[in-house]
């Protein structure tokens, strides 16, 4: 189903990747991008992979979407983890592809249940590891 404002498809691959990732945690991230009109994976990251690995993936100059699986132990010592969507737009982006994942990104992340953290972001330096640590406590 299109999205009527920008056009946008979304392969079905997205939502199954994304239900492995949930459900089973095959992936430790995803990264999507959007290639002739349609939401494509670009990327799967395996359940060994680390912060630093996913971030490494994120192109310096191109607009993506991810989903990270961010494990962490809370103050009372319980093992959680936290989903969280990232819509990376770096400043050095061209133009119209930050105003193409803008307007795509809303329904592209409707398609994707389960997502509970979602940042914005435009640098390397918002999305730090403990940026990720303070959003999911």
């Amino acid at each position: 189903m299109a999205n009527a404002a920008s056009g946008m498809q979304v392969e079905d691959n997205c939502k199954l990747k994304f239900l492995d990732l949930k459900a089973k945690r095959n992936y430790r991230y995803i990264i999507f991008k959007i290639e002739d009109q349609e939401v494509v994976v670009e990327k799967l990251g395996s359940p060994n992979d680390n912060y630093e690995d996913f971030t490494n993936s994120l192109p310096a100059d191109e607009c993506r979407y991810a989903v990270f699986d961010y494990d962490f132990t809370t103050n009372e010592n319980v093992q959680k983890s936290k989903i969280f969507f990232i819509a990376w737009s770096p400043d050095t982006s061209r133009v119209r592809m930050k105003m193409v994942y803008a307007s795509s990104k809303d329904r592209f992340k409707r398609e994707l249940d389960g997502i509970q953290v979602e940042l914005q972001v435009t640098d390397p330096s918002e999305m730090s590891l403990d940026i990720i640590k303070g959003r999911a406590i």
